[in-house]
């Protein structure tokens, strides 16, 4: 297994969701090496932070992470995760149960280096609000990191699965059904890079997240260690290559504060 693969919370999903955490990690990391010195510790804001796996791999890397996560479930597994972590991994961790929308209740603005927003605006009833909102936390300079589904390429699974209805309905739409079953929004690149300028946080950066895979069943396991290696680099590079990134199933935009 990967070194970045094998350090995952237990429990964090199958095969496509050890790509998109991985994929996602990559492209962060290429981001954060890019604005701030080697070794700077940053304060990191992740709103809506699930079980905490980019969390806790930010917090190895030697900064300090606050992380937000409203549903108890999620919050829990991040804490029983983050309680197999050495003390000194440990304290650099709060874990807070709240709502994205909640950030101005919790923090000054300008409390944080980095934001993330990874997985969330698709069940916002008010993204703008809520991007707002978190820019208002990001340090000048400061990057916000967002990973939205791409609604320029919902008639991909469909279409690559056959269900030619199904592709169909997805060119005109901005809606889809997620894992659970559960109706959610999709994004557009064009319409996130209007709000991005819009809340002073304009597009630095954007990359594809899962061009390949995404019709990998949910339950799917790793494949052998050689397998995913070249598996995690055709997705990383497809991710970053026109045209192949517009088509991706997810969108990674980082902004960055001005």
């Amino acid at each position: 297994m990967l070194p970045a693969v094998a350090h995952w919370p237990a429990g964090s999903g199958g095969l496509r969701d050890t790509i998109r955490q991985e994929i996602v990690a990559r492209q962060l990391d290429e981001q954060i090496s890019g604005r701030y010195p080697v070794g700077q510790r940053l304060r990191i804001l992740d709103a809506g932070m699930g079980q905490g796996t980019q969390a806790l791999r930010l917090a190895r890397a030697g900064h300090t992470v606050t992380g937000l996560e409203a549903d108890p479930d999620l919050l829990k597994a991040a804490r029983e995760s983050l309680a197999t972590e050495p003390a000194g991994i440990r304290e650099r961790v709060r874990l807070i149960e709240a709502d994205g929308r909640e950030t101005g209740v919790h923090f000054l603005p300008g409390s944080f280096d980095v934001v993330l927003c990874h997985g969330v605006l698709m069940y916002a009833d008010e993204p703008d609000a809520l991007l707002a909102g978190l820019a208002r936390m990001l340090a000048p300079g400061g990057l916000l990191s967002l990973v939205v589904r791409n609604a320029d390429a919902l008639a991909m699974r469909p279409g690559l699965a056959g269900d030619w209805t199904g592709a169909l309905a997805g060119f005109d739409s901005d809606v889809y059904t997620d894992d659970h079953g559960v109706k959610v929004r999709a994004d557009r690149l064009d319409a996130l890079t209007s709000t991005l300028a819009g809340i002073a946080a304009p597009l630095h950066a954007w990359y594809g997240v899962r061009v390949f895979t995404d019709g990998i069943p949910a339950e799917a396991g790793l494949p052998a260690a050689e397998e995913l290696d070249r598996l995690l680099a055709a997705e990383d590079r497809a991710g970053r290559t026109e045209p192949y990134r517009r088509v991706a199933a997810l969108l990674h935009l980082c902004g960055v504060r001005g």
